[in-house]
């Protein structure tokens, strides 16, 4: 999870894709979706406005312009605050395109200038049966049943890798639970947008202290970081968080299986995952005691990659520069993150304040140059039949 809040959630609850696109001219025709229209979500830091609050359900195409002088975050949420899409990091005085695939229903969309709070929402409704899936290519099918395997196996894998923690934690041993710290977490990167939709599990489990909201209290991954590195010491109440924090995973585990994926969704997910790196890992923010963030951009770049290798037969098909471009750009960050590599280091990477300045750039300049293409990845994917 990102620090400063720039992402509590990813989108990935229902089929969603996002694109980053620059001014979006679109015109709304007040049709909504299935690509027939787009609306306009104009966010300032005092208000949300909507140039329609009803359309068919379906693709839905919502054009968003920060015209505040804050970063905002744009979210659709169902009931019960389920997130069906989000955009985050929206600049001001710039625009982004969020592509999702809402059934019918009633929704809300939330703009949150300075990326904090509930936000201010409006309340919209999808009427209608919305697209139907049976003219879509097998191949889509496909790579939905194999992801989710994927994530479910990640999570699978993760309870034994973090139980380890936890028990050194309990233990009382230090050096063992940092040994065994950033391990603990790789499950969790691969698939962190698919964790983050349920909502209510990664703020238990990977809040940063400056994310922590009014009124709840720090506990998960982060919290038994800064107690082993900043604090060099495990508290009693640490050792009640090393078992709240097994429990926790062990619902995220049983859940994970239950959450709604679909090609778009898959998309969308790489895309937020490379957005994870560009504002938590390269800036170093997100393992800010430990300083493991390679790990985690690792399994962030990796847990991208399977979602694209599974959906690219279809965007080779429908797109095949954009599926050569992502093949040229995913091995060259593989091939930079190589460069920092420890045999020495317990989770085989160099500890990321060791990383100069220029280092760092060369990271973010892979990163970004990942993240263009790969915001294209979830068109490609929505237009297959």
């Amino acid at each position: 999870m990102r620090a400063l809040r720039t992402s509590v959630v990813a989108a990935i609850a229902a089929a969603t894709a996002v694109t980053a696109v620059a001014g979006c001219a679109a015109k709304n025709d007040g049709k909504g979706g299935g690509g027939k229209g787009v609306i306009e979500v104009t966010a300032t830091d005092t208000s949300c406005e909507l140039s329609a609050k009803e359309f068919p359900a379906g693709h839905v195409q919502f054009a968003v312009h920060n015209k505040g002088s804050k970063v905002t975050e744009v979210y659709v949420y169902a009931p019960g605050d389920r997130i069906v899409t989000e955009r985050e990091n929206i600049g001001p005085g710039t625009s982004a395109e969020i592509t999702a695939e809402i059934k019918a229903g009633t929704y809300e969309v939330a703009c949150k200038p300075g990326m904090k709070g509930d936000g201010i929402r409006q309340k919209i409704t999808a009427s209608g049966k919305g697209a139907s899936t049976k003219k879509r290519d097998p191949k889509l099918d496909a790579a939905v049943t194999a992801y989710r395997k994927y994530v479910q196996q990640q999570a699978d894998q993760t309870l034994p890798a973090a139980q380890k923690f936890a028990d050194a934690v309990k233990d009382g041993d230090i050096e063992a639970a940092k040994k065994t710290y950033a391990v603990s977490r790789v499950g969790w990167e691969r698939t962190e947008p698919v964790a983050e939709s349920f909502g209510d599990i990664d703020p238990k489990v990977d809040v940063r202290a400056d994310g922590v909201e009014k009124g709840q209290k720090w506990t998960g991954w982060h919290k038994l970081e800064k107690s082993l590195w900043e604090e060099k010491k495990i508290s009693g109440d640490d050792k009640k968080l090393a078992d709240q924090l097994i429990t926790d995973l062990k619902d995220w585990q049983k859940r994970v299986g239950k959450a709604e994926i679909t090609p778009t969704s898959m998309a969308n997910g790489a895309k937020e995952l490379l957005d994870e790196v560009a504002t938590g890992k390269v800036t170093g923010e997100e393992e800010r005691y430990s300083h493991t963030d390679l790990v985690d951009f690792q399994g962030n770049v990796e847990g991208a990659e399977k979602a694209y290798e599974l959906l690219k037969p279809v965007v080779a098909k429908n797109d095949a520069a954009l599926a050569k471009e992502l093949d040229k750009q995913f091995k060259a960050i593989r091939d930079q993150l190589d460069k920092h590599r420890d045999s020495g280091s317990a989770d085989g990477f160099a500890s990321y304040d060791t990383v100069g300045k220029s280092e760092r750039k060369e990271l973010s300049d892979g990163v970004n140059a990942l993240a263009e293409p790969l915001s294209k990845l979830a068109a490609a994917v929505a237009t297959a039949k």
